[in-house]
């Protein structure tokens, strides 16, 4: 993969929380285009990886590019670089005293100068492409989880962004409505020339809509590839979180372990 290819380049990247390493030595490229799922136990470091490339949480080594450039400390430039990622967050994060119209519109009201009617166009246009139209005058207490989440996937993608990142978008959703995210996920991905990036530890219901996993764990990565390389893989570590293994490299108490690891390194 060369580097116009790539839309997320990260390189010797090591994290770190107060004075724990979270992460570290990561080397990862996300192709345009691709749909890629980042699997790993809890607290392996998934989101905390999100916050680097979202400019939340700085590198104490190592470099994070995305969109064709190291993601800025601070300032207007890091705000610009921001309109270009689309952010799923995992608790939805929709305002309760605002309408599913009025919350899709907030970004484009916050962040562009177009007038009113083209705005509520392009609203119109966001929540027919999640399936909700027809609810943009309810309020998200009025909706189900998954209408929720939809809700909260339009104004993602409010301002068109060509990167998208989803933080554990199938956390409380029944079987079904995870099914109607995940096609949703691949669907919008394909139509709308996206690259998605997707933090979660449902894997059965991902892989499906997935062109590449990677799977952190034990401060690093452990896996990168295909996903029916991932599921041929042998690596203890990978088929512990595969396979739900209690007992494996991976330990029940994996925060005071990784920690202990970590210190060492």
């Amino acid at each position: 993969m060369t580097a116009s290819d790539a839309i997320v380049r990260l390189r010797q990247l090591r994290l770190e929380r107060g004075e724990r390493a979270v992460l570290r030595g990561i080397d990862l490229d996300i192709a345009r285009g691709s749909v890629v799922a980042l699997f790993g136990p809890s607290g392996s470091g998934k989101s905390t990886l999100l916050s680097a490339l979202t400019g939340e949480l700085a590198p104490a080594a190592g470099s994070v590019e995305v969109l064709g450039q190291p993601v800025p400390s601070a300032g207007r430039a890091l705000l610009e670089l921001r309109k270009g990622l689309g952010v799923l967050l995992q608790g939805n994060g929709l305002l309760t005293d605002l309408t599913a119209a009025e919350n899709v519109a907030l970004p484009l009201r916050m962040h562009t100068d177009l007038p009113a009617p083209v705005i509520e166009r392009l609203v119109a246009m966001k929540l027919h492409a999640v399936g909700l139209r027809a609810a943009a005058d309810a309020y998200p207490r009025e909706l189900s989880g998954g209408m929720a989440r939809r809700v909260a996937l339009a104004r993602a993608l409010a301002l068109d962004p060509p990167l998208m990142i989803y933080d554990e978008p199938l956390t409380g959703l029944d079987p079904i409505a995870c099914g109607v995210v995940m096609s949703l996920v691949r669907r919008l991905n394909d139509t709308l020339g996206l690259t998605s990036i997707v933090v979660t530890h449902h894997v059965h219901e991902t892989l499906p809509v997935t062109d590449h996993a990677v799977v952190i764990a034990d401060g690093g990565i452990v896996f990168s590839g295909t996903p029916a390389e991932l599921q041929g893989s042998t690596d203890p570590l990978v088929r512990q979180f595969l396979d739900g293994q209690p007992d494996g490299p991976i330990p029940f108490d994996s925060r005071g372990a990784g920690a202990n690891r970590q210190d060492a390194a």
